[in-house]
């Protein structure tokens, strides 16, 4: 039995972050009813396009990624009949999840006292750009502006004297990472909910969850009051430890050092590099001689590794007692031996997906396919009460799809 099966959830929301939050919810097993604009669905649902890639027909990654697992319901907010079918879904929902603005959630009456006066119990849990306060509160956003630009990502990983700023490495990149903050909200809100019956409020920003990811970096920053400094590209890396850092392989491929000890972890790399000699070499002996000779060791481990190949050197490392990692293209990520052991990577339907990152008792996190447009709309309002005839009367009025 996955955690939150049994717990309902209602979501109003459109294109990746808050969706996310659904859609991790889902995965831990709680039924997501996704409202969809009734005639529109999901802006997201158009969305073929990122970059140079390009999805022809269905189905589609940049739909699926965010809304697994939901079903999906076609509804017009705006119609009266529309709004008794939403209030119909409150009444039963533990949670009430959205990404509508604040002028919007008034317009449609899904606000927080809105909600509250058909559900006093529900968790009214809201995605915004900016944040519930201050004098931006009622402004929009997406991940490439607040999570990105104004936490400062992008400043800290732009390179001195570069023209612009870094673009995120791709889609719905801040959106993920905040949604599954947002998931994880609701989780404790519900645990609070069951230990002293009171409901909660639950926020989550994308500017909030940016300044969260680059949080140790920030916190440096106001203690030096010195902004962190995008790092110029290099080879690789550590002016002061050999083992941080990069080198290229014999097929052109990189691998990642990160021994932030360096005299525990020398020997070890020089037996797996095949050069026993350097174990005993006095430049190399401590901490401070490595530091000290730092350029001598960059050169030798270079000269070494750009003898083999990748799969070369996995073998021999596999011995290695030190943190090393290759660098790795999506496509090698996914296809990683260690990815595929774990799970992280599941079916949902016709498409494999990454999973959300949370396992329990050591299972693979099942997931749902995306639901098509309103297709599960004749099922939600069968189980809400509603006879054939009214559901017939709705569709042809246009309250429903």
């Amino acid at each position: 039995m996955r955690p939150l099966e049994g717990i309902r959830v209602l979501e109003v929301a459109m294109y990746g972050f808050v969706p996310s939050a659904g859609a991790v919810l889902a995965d831990w097993g709680a039924d997501v009813v996704k409202v969809e604009h009734a005639v529109t669905g999901d802006p997201q649902r158009g969305l073929r396009q990122t970059g140079t890639f390009k999805v022809e027909g269905d189905p589609n990654p940049n739909i699926a990624h965010p809304n697994r697992g939901k079903r999906s319901l076609g509804l017009d907010m705006a119609a009266p009949e529309g709004r008794e079918v939403l209030y119909r879904l409150v009444k039963d929902a533990d949670v009430f999840l959205t990404s509508f603005l604040p002028a919007a959630r008034a317009r449609f009456g899904i606000d927080v006292d809105d909600i509250r006066a058909v559900n006093p119990r529900i968790i009214y849990a809201r995605g915004s750009a900016l944040g519930p306060r201050g004098p931006e509160s009622g402004k929009g956003g997406y991940d490439m502006t607040a999570f990105w630009a104004r936490a400062g990502t992008a400043a800290s990983i732009t390179p001195p004297g570069t023209e612009g700023m870094v673009s995120p490495p791709g889609p719905a990149y801040g959106d993920t990472v905040s949604g599954t903050n947002l998931a994880g909200g609701v989780a404790a809100a519900l645990l609070r909910r069951e230990r002293t019956g009171e409901p909660s409020v639950v926020d989550v920003s994308l500017l909030g969850s940016g300044l969260w990811a680059m949080g140790q970096t920030i916190g440096l920053s106001m203690h030096l009051d010195r902004a962190w400094e995008g790092v110029t590209p290099s080879a690789h890396g550590s002016p002061t430890n050999p083992l941080s850092g990069l080198y290229r392989t014999a097929d052109d491929r990189y691998i990642a050092f990160v021994m932030l000890q360096p005299a525990k972890f020398w020997a070890n790399v020089a037996h797996c590099l095949g050069r026993p000699d350097l174990a005993d070499d006095p430049r190399f002996a401590t901490a401070e001689s490595i530091a000290a000779h730092t350029g001598d060791a960059v050169r030798i481990l270079r000269e070494a590794i750009a003898k083999r190949t990748l799969a070369e050197w996995s073998e021999r490392f596999a011995a290695l007692d030190g943190p090393w990692a290759p660098v790795q293209d999506t496509l090698q990520a996914a296809a990683d031996a260690q990815v595929r052991a774990n799970g992280y990577i599941g079916q949902a339907g016709d498409l494999e997906l990454v999973a959300s990152p949370v396992q329990f008792d050591v299972e693979d996190t099942p997931l749902g396919p995306a639901p098509e447009f309103a297709a599960q709309t004749e099922e939600i309002l069968t189980e809400l009460g509603y006879d054939w005839d009214r559901i017939l009367a709705l569709k042809a009025s246009g309250t429903v799809a």
